[in-house]
């Protein structure tokens, strides 16, 4: 793979800057091949790649949540086509690894693939592998098996650090081959830990930092490596642990969520307050925050956002409010700077933390049906900009600041020590839109910020060969294609922008398209216009050989111009919802790419560019006046999507584990007295945790069999669970109730480990003597994440008591729960339900017994288990990408959950009386878009209300023609 890199001209004054994208990482052909070694570097202003500045302008993208190895293509392609130079993973632990010394890196985990598919997208790639995590799953990375062992975990144990060693030696064998220093990937810079605040100052957390970071070296891998401090604390900045003598090899980062109330903080370089300001805890490394918050985590029942779920955190952290944080980071010198979340995806299966639900869209750029949402306009344009202004990896505070006339207005004034240029961040932080003026370049620069919104402008940077004296519009980008220049800037639709370039002599300047006004006064042309659509000014001569095409586009605008790099030279598309990729060849412009509305298209490219091709189809063509190739015709929009109603359901109860004559003799017994677990074990009884028989994942059963439990008044059942955990009990087959933990609050959203006592009345008829059994269904949700290294993810899960009024009976404990692991799907797909055990979620288990239904069904106050299950049929055309969900809404006041399997896969947990969530993502691969699916819902039932399911359809999130070539995800049957 070429990683090829702009050359910037001397009029520019700055070295090369940026990933740029080569023809054969463009279209995804050929191999990530340099056979030339990198070197990867820093100082104080930004990373320094090959000896070149690079401002890092990174997303969050999770690999895992999102089981279909074909998307994540995808979303990698669109967000290279949005501006990212990088894309930030975690890897996470317990989803690669069953049991111990087990490691699975093959279908839906296989990280080499993924790492393949960055370096041929051109995306840098920023490794987080932990060993914690923490990102809103299951024991926050930690694997289940973990936490039944010895070992104090986050610190130097032994013990813990064995298997750390273990995970790190896995990960990193795959990591070292795609190091962008060994010429054969892209990997950048390397995480260890996860905001990691625990025994900073003591030998336990300063040894274990150490190790970490001495075993990720050993392993072979030479980029640089850094920590994410929770906070802007200072904690493991340079020099605060043992680095084995390696100097300049460790970045100091930081991460910030800060709420869309506050004003955006002053974090960086040139804020306040020594080593607590942020990146000043590290003044020899360039500002850092490898995650700073791209949207929000939403709780079970949506406290976070008022029940508005996902909507409303993309509502609360909308495009504004991305403009006024993320400007105001790069104000402050943040030349590293990474999107948590920009495609959040689906925390399926039992993979969630106990706080969040399934979905874990976070109201991110790109929303869980992998779509573009209007949060990606400032995404688009910043990336771009810092990916092609070079001023901007190098810039401090200058000497003599300026204001706006209008003090509402915030100015953070700027300038690049080498060429001089300057930039001004301006930010309102008022409800009202504010005008005003601005000191630059010896004018009273008219500017207008809407309400809580920011914006970039520059004076004295170059565009081209020619230099941008000053404008109040945004830069967003410049490259040279054909003869030509061209630069693009952007604002609000309707702004009044003006926009003057240096001239030696007056040019000849022509308005191509829009309406604009133009003057040549002192040296200066001024092209004054309104934002509407694209605008096009041509000024040719002036003192300057080639001509430069400013184009003056609206947001809406500047997210339909595509820019590419190839080995030819550049490209810019403009026209259609996506452009993928970008290849040059014969004089052919080969573009792969999406359209959602029929739409134009026209492409800027090199000289000798005589043909264009879309998605392998051939365009007639022609020359245009502003130098590039029209299409003749408009490229199409989607085709309709059609979706059939589900019907054909069949039926079957379950939980024969309830009945006093089930056969649990193969069950595991309840029999050890001693435990790992942080949960304290009641005198006289066994521990009954469910993770100390191997169990971790899902629900899991418990029976009982009572001797002399004569004179019994009732019995009080204590359980451990995480939020929205339920337990159901019966006593010789005979219901005795439910109980089940609150739903949390903004207060207690992040509490994990939720524990509560059950009491139930003893029924007379069980008082008497003779043998009885007691059967306990716990709905377990999962491990606390231990974000403050007090080994919480070793709290109980599932029973941890059993006491009974009026008697003492013996009791003998037997237990189920999920069984070994799906060697495809893995072992965070199903719990312990008998359906599950007995393979009732799989496509191909016989239901031709079952009993027909139709829903919405009404189940009665039946405590206990339902399955149902049908099939149905997709023929999206082949050229779609369509993104479908599963809707399921019934009466609110109905106490149910629901598992919901696609083909065997666990796709999540609706809670129906609870909420938010009531459309679940069916991602193409495991979903047959093309073909045959199967559709298993397991129905838990508290028996206090009428239960569903009620209305269950499939519904279209979105649709686009184009998209990627989608490799079915295999779904064993059996």
């Amino acid at each position: 793979m070429v990683l090829s890199r702009r050359t910037f001209t001397a009029a520019a004054g700055a070295a090369a800057l940026g990933l740029s994208l080569s023809a054969s990482a463009g279209t995804g052909t050929g191999g990530p091949a340099t056979g030339r070694r990198h070197t990867v570097d820093f100082d104080r202003h930004s990373l320094l790649v090959d000896g070149e500045r690079l401002v890092l302008w990174s997303g969050e993208k999770h690999p895992f949540r999102l089981p279909s190895p074909s998307l994540w293509l995808d979303v990698l392609q669109k967000m290279r086509a949005h501006g990212y130079n990088a894309v930030s993973v975690y890897v996470a632990w317990n989803y690669h690894s069953p049991a111990p010394g087990r490691y699975d890196f093959t279908g839906v985990r296989d990280l080499d693939l993924f790492l393949r598919q960055a370096a041929e997208t051109g995306l840098y790639v920023v490794l987080r592998p932990g060993p914690y995590i923490n990102a809103e799953v299951d024991a926050g990375g930690f694997p289940g098996w973990l936490t039944a062992t010895r070992g104090r975990a986050r610190t130097s144990d032994p013990t813990y650090l064995r298997y750390v060693d273990e995970w790190l030696t896995a990960v990193n064998e795959i990591a070292a081959r795609h190091l962008y220093t060994q010429g054969d990937g892209t990997v950048l810079l390397y995480q260890i830990e996860n905001e990691y605040g625990s025994y900073v100052t003591q030998r336990a957390g300063i040894d274990y930092m150490s190790h970490l970071y001495a075993k990720v070296r050993a392993d072979g891998i030479d980029v640089p490596l850094f920590h994410n401090d929770l906070g802007r604390n200072g904690y493991w900045a340079p020099g605060t642990f043992d680095t084995g003598g390696e100097r300049g090899r460790w970045l100091y980062g930081f991460d910030g969520y800060p709420d869309p109330e506050q004003l955006p903080p002053d974090w960086g370089h040139f804020g306040i307050g020594g080593r607590k300001g942020g990146a000043t805890a590290s003044p020899g490394t360039p500002g850092f925050i490898p995650e700073f918050g791209g949207g929000w985590f939403d709780p079970w029942g949506g406290a976070e956002f008022d029940g508005a779920g996902y909507a409303g955190s993309a509502r609360t952290r909308d495009a504004a409010y991305e403009r006024r944080f993320y400007l105001t980071n790069l104000a402050n010198g943040i030349t590293l700077h990474n999107v948590y979340m920009t495609y959040g995806g689906t925390s399926w299966g039992w993979l969630p933390a106990p706080q969040v639900y399934t979905s874990y869209d976070y109201g991110a750029a790109f929303d869980e049906g992998r779509r573009a949402t209007p949060k990606v306009v400032p995404m688009h344009q910043f990336g771009h900009l810092v990916g092609r202004v070079p001023e901007l990896a190098k810039l401090d505070r200058a000497a003599r600041q300026v204001s706006a006339a209008d003090n509402r207005l915030r100015v953070y004034h700027l300038t690049n020590p080498d060429t001089h240029a300057h930039v001004y961040v301006v930010r309102n932080d008022t409800t009202e839109a504010v005008t005003s003026t601005l000191p630059v370049a010896g004018t009273a620069l008219p500017v207008t910020v809407p309400a809580a919104d920011a914006r970039l402008l520059a004076a004295g940077i170059a565009l081209g060969r020619r230099k941008l004296a000053y404008s109040n519009a945004q830069p967003m980008l410049w490259l040279t294609a054909g003869r030509q220049d061209i630069a693009v800037l952007t604002g609000r639709s309707g702004e009044p922008t003006v926009t003057a370039l240096e001239c030696a002599s007056e040019p000849k300047v022509t308005v191509l398209a829009g309406a604009a006004e133009v003057s040549y006064t002192a040296g200066l042309v001024r092209v004054s216009a309104r934002l509407d659509g694209l605008t096009r000014v041509l000024v040719e001569g002036g003192g300057v050989q080639a001509p430069l095409l400013l184009l003056l586009a609206d947001d809406d605008t500047s997210v339909r111009l595509w820019p590419r790099e190839t080995p030819s030279g550049s490209v810019l598309v403009y026209g259609p919802s996506l452009v993928r990729t970008v290849e040059l060849r014969d004089g052919v412009a080969r573009l792969t790419g999406d359209t959602v509305e029929a739409a134009d298209l026209e492409v800027w490219a090199p000289r000798g560019t005589r043909e264009v091709t879309w998605n392998q189809g051939v365009l007639p063509v022609s020359a245009t006046g502003s130098g590039s190739l029209r299409a003749g015709r408009r490229l199409a929009g989607v085709p309709a999507v059609t979706l059939p109603a589900l019907g054909g359901w069949r039926r079957r109860t379950e939980n024969p584990e309830a009945e006093p004559g089930f056969d649990d003799s193969k069950w595991t017994l309840a029999d050890r007295t001693s435990t790992f677990s942080t949960t304290a074990v009641p005198d006289g009884q066994p521990v009954l945790f469910a993770d100390d028989y191997g169990f971790h994942y899902g629900d899991v059963w418990y029976r009982g069999r009572l001797t002399d439990a004569t004179g019994a008044e009732s019995v009080s059942l204590s359980y451990s669970t995480g939020t929205q955990g339920l337990l159901l009990a019966w006593l010789d087959g005979v219901p005795l109730g439910a109980h089940r933990m609150p739903v949390p609050d903004k207060k207690t959203v992040r509490k994990g480990s939720w524990a509560a006592t059950a009491t139930f009345a003893v029924p007379e008829e069980a008082r008497k003597g003779g043998g009885h059994v007691l059967s306990v269904l716990v709905r377990r949700m999962q491990h606390d994440m231990d974000g403050k290294s007090l080994d919480t993810h070793k709290v109980a899960r599932g029973l941890t008591a059993v006491t009974f009024e009026g008697a003492k009976p013996a009791v003998r404990w037997r237990l189920q729960g999920d069984t070994a692991a799906d060697p495809v799907r893995g072992p965070l797909n199903t719990g312990g339900l008998y359906g599950e055990r007995s393979g009732w979620h799989l496509p191909g288990h016989a239901d031709e017994g079952w009993e027909a239904v139709s829903l919405p069904r009404a189940e009665g106050r039946r405590q206990g288990v339902t399955w149902y299950r049908t099939g149905f049929r997709l023929a999206v055309d082949p050229g779609v990408d369509a993104s479908i969900g599963l809707e399921l809404t019934d009466d609110p006041a109905r106490a149910y959950r629901v598992q919901l399997f696609l083909n065997g896969w666990n796709m999540g947990q609706y809670i129906n009386d609870v909420g938010p969530q009531h459309t679940f993502a069916l991602p193409n691969g495991i979903l047959r878009t093309r073909g045959t699916n199967t559709l298993a819902l397991a129905v838990l039932s508290d028996g206090t209300t009428e239960s569903g399911p009620g209305d269950v359809r499939l519904t279209l999130t979105g649709s686009s023609a184009g998209g990627v070539p989608v490799t079915v995800v295999p779904s064993p049957g059996r």
